[in-house]
Order: C-alpha cells, then structure tokens, then sequence
C-alpha cells in the first residue's frame, strides 16, 4: 500500500522544484483616499514578463526583459516594464479585480512606479507595481470591498501548481490577511476570523497534499518505524522542528536563501530513507525488531533516539521550506502570523491522515507476512533515496524545468 502510494503521487514525477512549479504573489491593499482602494503587488518577474508578454501579445516586453532578466540587470528589467507599462497593466488589471459594497466594479489604474527587487526568500527577482482602484462612493452605513485575483493561472501553461496570492490588508477600518488561489478567487474583506483561518487551514494542507519532497519524507518515516510509538514521536518531533523555524521565519529572525534549503531539504529525505535501508541491510529479518531493556523512557533503543534527533535536525530544514513556500519573510500583522500558524495547522492535519491511514496496513502486513513487509518497505526507501538524491543533485546545480513560452520568439 505504501509503494502504491508513492508511485500514484511520484509517478513520473520528475520536478527539481520542491513544491513543484508553483508561484506566490503579494498584494498589499490600503485606501489612501475615499473612494479610493490602492493594491500594491509584488509578482515574480519572469513570470509576469512571459504571462504579460503571452497574453498582450507583446513580444517587445519579451525581447527586452528577458535578456535583463538573464543578465541580472535591475535597471534593464525595470526599463522593460516601464516600456511596455500597457501590457503589464493590461495582464495586471485583468487578473486583479477590486468591487465595492453591493459588487460594483471599481474602475483600476496601474501607476508609473515601478520596482524589481531580489525576494531574498525565493531567491528571484520581484517586479513591484501599484494600481489604484476608483470605486463608487459608499454610504456610512456600507462598507467592505472584494478582493479578487487570478495571477498566473495554471491555464496559462506557466505553472503546474498554481499561483498563491497572499493579501494583506487595512481598508474598511478592517486589518487582516486572506489567501487567494484557483480555488478561492475572492474574498471580502467583511469575512469573519474564522473564515481567514480555514483559508490557511486549506492551504497548509493542500501544500502538503502537493508537495511531493514532504510526503516523500513522512513516508520514509513511516516505513522506517518499527512501532506506532516511534512514528508517532517522529512526527511529533519533526513537528516541533519545523513549527520553531516556520515562526521564526514568520517572524524574520532567520531567511536563508532556497538555494541553501531547497538542496538539504532534498537531501533529508534520503538520508532519513537510506537509515532505514542501512539498518534493513545490516540487520535483514530483524531490522524492524526494536528491543528496549528496562524501563527505558518513551520505550526507544539507541538507534530510536538517534533516529528521532535525525528527524528533528531535518525537521527545522523543513520548516524554512514551508515558510519559503509562501515567501515569508517577516510578520507583516499579528492577523498574518496566526493566519501562518494555522497554516501549519493544516499540514499537520494531513500528516496525522496519512500516519492513521498508511501506519495500520503495514503492522498488519509485518503480522502476517514479515518478510514481505520488508521486501515493500525495502523497496519503497530504496526509491525514496533515488528520488532524494537526483533531487538533490538538480536543486545543487540548478537545473530549471522552466516552460517554453508559446507565441513569443
């Protein structure tokens, strides 16, 4: 079951990305005068330069931002939207709507100014662009504006896994943060708490359904324990880990640059794989035997606890790449850091699903078939190591699954 598992989700999977090939965009929303709403967005720049360029058919942005952006040249690539501002603003204000009270349409302008700045997070240049919303003028007694985007579909043939754009915003004499994607277009910003939270709730848990680097490591973990106790304090442990980075990137204590964490988080998942097949190796029949003398704290042998101290290194790893993720770079509100929290509340969610689901089958097959569990659980860490190494070695070197862009030459 375990094996099947991994190759429903990894067959033919192939990405150098940790999260796939997704993308995380920014909106800052205020209203700095009546009437008057103002999204300030960051997006990443290759991105908007190839969706812009497509979409506008404007191979002029294309040809002039593309070589900037190669070349690393900030003034170029800040040229080349700036040239081709109708463009930038045709795609931008298509895929960024502002409604007022009632659902009436609020008229959008995209300024002159604008910014491409390295995302220290993602390692990537950001394009910083700002529109200004005219809406219709409201009552006392209205209040509350829809926020909508549909940045970097995956219609579009640029992204596999979709783009997330996180709001932050302060109009309406309301404070908060939401998270838009494919699925959730819009929000108001009259939505209550709760309904924030199950919004990062959802996305905590589907980044976990559709990471494939984190549900390669919790099946490593799975298939390597030998009792239900010690995954269960693996995972605990793994979640302490990369809940204690997760905020303290929230917070922006620490920011290491992808390219450090992507490689290790890859490299994590073969090295918590090849222990288990080590062990397999060595000790065959009783690799998954776990005997412990006396009244040994939580029942763990030697090789348990350094498995678990394993698991927790790698675990602080992984929370710098759920944090990097969304491209978290400091606590913008206090709404936006428990809004992050519940985030993380949602992948763990999804990891104690898969332990209750997956753990049970393999005991009873250790049962009544021993030899075969180990055969399966041999297998399925075997390909794990494959799949962690050639990871590995793509994200070190840098290899790039970037898309073709149809119709701009």
């Amino acid at each position: 079951m375990l094996a099947a598992a991994a190759l429903a989700v990894f067959g033919g999977a192939g990405a150098a990305s940790a999260h796939g090939f997704s993308s995380v965009a920014y909106a800052d929303v205020t209203s700095p005068a009546p009437a008057t709403v103002r999204v300030t967005l960051q997006l990443e720049y290759d991105l908007l330069l190839v969706s812009a360029a497509t979409s506008e058919q404007d191979d002029g942005l294309f040809q002039e931002g593309q070589p900037a952006w190669e070349n690393g040249d900030y003034p170029g690539m800040i040229a080349a939207v700036r040239d081709h501002l109708g463009a930038v603003g045709g795609y931008v204000l298509d895929h960024v709507t502002v409604a007022a009270y009632g659902g009436a349409a609020c008229a959008g302008t995209l300024g002159d100014s604008v910014d491409v700045r390295l995302n220290d997070t993602q390692q990537v240049p950001y394009a910083t662009v700002v529109a200004d919303f005219a809406c219709p003028a409201m009552g006392r007694t209205e209040a509350g504006h829809t926020i909508g985007s549909t940045l970097f579909p995956n219609a579009e043939g640029f992204v596999s896994q979709g783009t997330t754009t996180i709001v932050v915003y302060d109009v309406d004499d309301r404070s908060g943060s939401a998270t838009l994607d494919e699925r959730q277009t819009t929000f108001s910003t009259e939505q209550a708490w709760y309904e924030r939270f199950a919004e990062f709730f959802r996305l905590g848990a589907e980044h976990l359904l559709t990471g494939p680097d984190h549900i390669l490591f919790l099946l490593a973990l799975i298939a390597g324990s030998r009792r239900l106790r010690e995954v269960v304090l693996a995972a605990t442990s793994f979640t302490v880990a990369h809940s204690i980075t997760f905020i303290l990137a929230a917070l922006g204590v620490v920011s290491p640059p992808a390219i450090l964490v992507e490689p290790t988080i890859a490299l994590s998942i073969a090295a918590v794989a090849g222990w288990y097949l080590i062990r397999l190796i060595r000790k065959r029949d009783t690799a998954d035997q776990l005997v412990v003398a006396g009244d040994n704290h939580f029942a763990l042998d030697r090789a348990g606890w350094l498995r678990l101290a394993i698991v927790f290194a790698f675990g602080l790893i992984h929370g710098l790449g759920f944090a990097g993720a969304l491209g978290i770079r400091e606590a913008f509100s206090w709404q936006l850091l428990w809004s992050l929290l519940v985030f993380n509340v949602g992948i763990e969610a999804v990891q104690i699903g898969l332990i209750l689901i997956l753990f049970p089958p393999l005991m009873l097959l250790r049962r009544r078939a021993h030899r075969a569990s180990l055969w399966v659980t041999g297998a399925l860490t075997a390909f794990v190591v494959v799949v962690g190494l050639v990871w590995f070695a793509e994200r070190l070197l840098g290899v790039s699954d970037w898309p073709a862009v149809p119709g701009v030459q």
